[in-house]
Formats: structure tokens, C-alpha cells, sequence
């Protein structure tokens, strides 16, 4: 075997372990959710939800932005055959960098805490920001480390570090939360808790990253860099990287700015809006579990998009393309089709209650829009454009700004939820005809739009057809947590056996497309089955 294919074969070990971490923490990261708004009830789950986009937002940017660009940058140098002594001193510039920037951000949490609960007409939640900000506090070493095994193709730390860390943020969170609540029944010492475990779990994650690192005794050797460029690049590419994250956890911000004071200010009682607030961003746990599904299929095949669009002018990258947006939007599609047929049932078996049902169907149709988004973001990083994503990006949030002021007065927590699927929607229209414009002028062919149709038809008669029945069994005029287990059970099962059966009987994706996505080859083998000369 060459060192090439060695390499190459360590990467794409590295990258798949990376990708699993990543899921793994995915998953956590919304399923925690739910027995936490179990414990503290929908008002101690809109204290948590007010908080919980400013302290994302610094560990998204840091993970998921400053670690890849430090990365990139320290594997160019490498690349180049650049010394060691330069990548300490390019590494050196970032730390001092991205210190500067955790103070500026610690001071902003800290010391305007109590500004930016005035802002959110809440004045206890300063405390849950104050304990937040010494997150940021992390961000130098967590990105540094990272950004630096990653760069020698270790994935190993940065992976085992992800699940370390949110797996001792959960534990915390939910043990600690239980504990608490035996001891006051204050929803903000709650929050607090569960602040405080975001907090430790980032530090035991760093902690974990400093025990992998092997500390090689090296001359001191400085020499001089320009540090403009290197503070640019890498401001620039993390920003890049992370600003598809960075979407969600903004419109949040909006979210968390306006709704709980508007809704006060149309007339509404301070508990009750407190609740409703809580029980929309119950919607929040189901979209991150729809949008894993919808795209860490179609995220696989992103890599491959990297590398043909780099070869021969990028003609070799076109058929991946549109296999990325075939699958991101078929998977999308069964999510938020799925989540919507299902949500009354859903909603009274995860959080107790089956309150704006309605408005959380409507909260749940993002899926579709963000699995757009997030597999065109990465296909377009391949093709190193970055300028007009951000500007797609950018002006949804304002879409969705202007949304909420206009729609909330009126319509409540309803109003926000158009404003964030109307925002997205426009972005990923956005990116859809930036796609076509440079690199595919065809993403599907209305064929593959029609048979999508008759496959969400077919979900939507068959889960209708047995609700209609169940309900024939199943005659209570209120529904208990046991049955609505049953009637998920059963519809999730129903629903989505007819939609991959249609999908597969009329060959929305090709066989040889579903070898190419993960877990596909059963798809794939299903669907020759079902297509069998007899």
C-alpha cells in the first residue's frame, strides 16, 4: 500500500469518527431536552431557552469555526512544507487572538448581563448569563487543541472530546436539575443548574483534549508573521464554516429578544407568556432531531462534491450535487411531513401536554428548508464561494426580525414561527438559484418532484387513515401519555413504511445513488427487491 492511499484511508477513518461524534452529540444535544422540560415544566424550559443561544453561539463558533480554520490553516502550512516553527508561531498569533476576543466576549455576558435580561424583559435571567459567560473563557485552548489535532489528521481526541463533553453536560444537567428541584421550586436556580453543566461540560471536554496532547520539548525559536492576514483568514473561514449553525442559534437570539415581551406587552399575563415562550421551543428538540436525519445522510456526500469540484473545472462535481439535493430534500421532506401528520401525539408523549399543536407543525416544516441550507452551505465551501451564502444567511435573519415585530402583536408565538420558516425558506430558495447559477443549471427533474409528491401523498392517506382508525378504538375525550405512546408508535411505523416504500417502488433515487449514502445499501437492496421481474 502507498503512503498516499495510507493517508487517505487514516482521513477517511479520522472523518467518519468525527462524523459520528458529531451525531452522537447531535442527538444528545435534543433529546436532553425532553426530560429536562419534563422536570422544570414549560416555564422553567423558556428560562433555560432565553439563555441557551448566547452560550451556543461562543461554542458553535469555537468547535465548529475557529477549530476547522486553525486547522486548515496549520495543514496549508504543512501542505507547503512549512516548519514546525512556523505553525507554533502561526498558533501562537491565533491564542493570543482568540484570547482577546473570550475576554471581550466574557465581558459582554458578564458585566451586560443584567442589560441584556433588561433587553429580554426578564431581569433574573442575568444571573443564568453570568454563570454562562465563563464558557467563552474556553474558547482559546478548546479551538487551539482542536483545530491542532485535527490539522495532524488526529481526530481521535477532538471526537472522544465532543461526546465527553456533552455527555457530562447532559449528565449534569438533568441529575443535577433533579436534585435541585428536591430543594426550591425556583424555574431560574433551574436554569442556573443546567447553565452551569453547559459550562463544566465544556471544561472537561478541554481537560480530556490536554491529556491527549504530548508535550514535545522544543527549542524556542521565534520568527516573525504577518498577523493581519492570519487574523483575517481565520476570522473569516471560522465564520464561514460555522455560519449555517450559527443560523439557527441567531434566529433563537430574535426569538429570545422579542417574543416573551411582545407577548407581555399585547396583554398577555407574565406566567402565561412564560409558558408559551416555553412551549414553542419544545418545537426546537424535534427540528434538530429531523434536520440529523435529513442531513448527516446527505452530508456524506459533501466531501465527494469538495474534490470533483476542484478537478477538472468542477464539470466531475455535478451529478453530486444533485444527489445532495435530491436526498437532503427527500429526507427533509419525510421528517417535516412526518412530525407534522404525527404532532399532537408527539408533543402530549414527549412534553405532557398537546398545546399549540398547531403552531409547532408549523415550527416543524423548517426541516425542510434548513436541509437545504446546511448541504448547500458545505457544498459551496467546496467551491470556496462565501461571500453570498452570508448574504442569503444574513438577510433571512432579518426576514425573521422584521417577521416577529410585524406577526407576534397579532398572531403570538404562531407569528414567530412563520417568521423563522418564512426567513428560511427564502434563504434556501436563495441558495438553490445561487447553485444554479454556477454550477448546476438543472437540481432535479420535475419527474423527481412528482413522484416526491405521491410519496408524501401515500404517507399522508395511510397515517390519516390510521388515526381515523385508532380513534375508532381509543374513544377517551382526553388523551393520557400511554395512548398518545401508542398512537406515535403506530403512526411513526405506518407513515414512514409507506413513504420509503413508494420512494423505493418508483426509484426516486437510484440504486446506485443510495450506495453512495450512508446506510443506503439497504435501501438500495429493498428497492431492487421491490422492483423484481416476476
Amino acid at each position: 500500500m502507498s503512503s498516499q492511499n495510507f493517508g487517505m484511508k487514516n482521513y477517511m477513518k479520522g472523518a467518519l469518527l468525527l462524523t459520528m461524534a458529531a451525531l452522537i452529540v447531535k442527538i444528545l444535544s435534543a433529546v436532553y431536552r425532553v426530560p429536562f422540560q419534563n422536570l422544570v415544566g414549560d416555564q422553567g424550559f423558556y428560562v433555560y431557552q432565553q439563555v441557551y443561544p448566547f452560550i451556543s453561539f461562543f461554542v458553535v463558533w469555537t468547535s465548529s469555526g475557529f477549530a476547522v480554520a486553525i486547522s486548515k490553516m496549520l495543514a496549508d502550512i504543512e501542505a507547503r512544507s512549512g516548519t514546525a516553527i512556523e505553525k507554533r508561531a502561526v498558533s501562537r498569533v491565533i491564542f493570543i487572538y482568540l484570547t482577546v476576543l473570550s475576554l471581550l466576549f466574557f465581558s459582554l455576558l458578564f458585566f451586560g448581563a443584567d442589560t441584556l435580561a433588561a433587553l429580554m424583559d426578564d431581569a433574573e435571567l442575568a444571573g443564568l448569563l453570568k454563570i454562562g459567560a465563563f464558557i467563552t473563557l474556553c474558547m482559546p485552548l478548546v479551538a487551539l487543541l482542536k483545530g491542532t489535532f485535527q490539522a495532524s489528521n488526529d481526530m481521535r481526541p477532538v471526537a472522544y472530546a465532543q461526546v465527553f463533553e456533552q455527555t457530562i453536560r447532559v449528565a449534569i444537567i438533568l441529575f443535577g436539575t433533579n436534585v435541585l428541584l428536591q430543594f426550591t421550586t425556583s424555574v431560574y436556580n433551574a436554569g442556573k443548574m443546567a447553565v452551569l453543566g453547559t459550562v463544566i461540560g465544556e471544561v472537561a471536554g478541554m481537560i480530556l483534549l490536554l491529556l491527549f496532547l504530548k508535550r514535545e520539548q522544543q527549542p524556542i525559536v521565534r520568527i516573525k508573521v504577518a498577523v493581519w492576514p492570519i487574523l483575517k483568514e481565520v476570522t473569516l473561514y471560522s465564520i464561514a464554516i460555522s455560519m449555517s449553525a450559527l443560523l439557527l442559534l441567531c434566529f433563537q437570539l430574535v426569538d429570545s429578544f422579542t417574543i416573551f415581551k411582545m407577548l407581555v406587552a399585547s396583554g398577555m399575563e407574565v406566567v402565561q407568556a412564560m409558558e408559551a415562550k416555553g412551549i414553542y421551543d419544545r418545537g426546537q428538540p424535534l427540528v434538530q432531531l429531523g434536520i440529523v436525519i435529513a442531513t448527516s445522510l446527505s452530508l456524506a456526500i459533501v466531501p465527494l462534491v469538495a474534490i470533483k469540484a476542484k478537478a477538472s473545472n468542477g464539470r466531475g462535481a455535478k451529478p453530486f450535487i444533485q444527489l445532495t439535493y435530491r436526498s437532503s430534500l427527500l429526507f427533509g421532506v419525510a421528517a417535516a411531513l412526518g412530525l407534522l401528520l404525527v404532532m399532537p401525539y408527539v408533543n402530549m408523549l414527549l412534553f405532557t401536554t398537546d398545546s399549540y399543536s398547531n403552531t409547532l407543525r408549523l415550527y416543524v416544516v423548517q426541516i425542510i428548508p434548513l436541509s437545504i441550507i446546511l448541504t448547500f452551505t458545505a457544498v459551496l465551501q467546496g467551491y470556496s464561494k462565501l461571500k453570498m451564502p452570508a448574504l442569503f444567511l444574513l438577510m433571512s435573519i432579518v426576514l425573521k426580525w422584521v417577521g416577529n415585530m410585524l406577526l407576534i402583536p397579532t398572531l403570538g408565538v404562531l407569528g414567530a414561527a412563520i417568521a423563522s420558516t418564512g426567513g428560511l425558506i427564502f434563504a434556501a430558495v436563495a441558495f438553490v438559484l445561487y447553485m444554479k447559477k454556477i454550477a448546476v443549471s438543472r437540481l432535479a427533474s420535475a419527474m423527481y418532484y412528482r413522484k416526491l409528491l405521491v410519496a408524501s401523498s401515500a404517507m399522508i392517506v395511510t397515517v390519516l387513515c390510521a388515526v381515523f382508525l385508532l380513534d375508532l378504538v381509543f374513544t377517551a375525550p382526553v388523551m393520557r401519555r400511554s395512548v398518545a405512546l401508542i398512537y406515535s408508535g403506530v403512526l411513526v411505523a405506518l407513515g414512514a413504511f409507506s413513504f420509503i416504500t413508494v420512494v423505493a417502488k418508483m426509484r426516486v433515487l437510484t440504486e446506485k445513488d443510495w450506495f453512495l449514502i450512508p446506510l443506503g445499501r439497504r435501501m438500495a437492496m429493498y428497492q431492487l427487491w421491490l422492483n423484481r421481474k416476476k
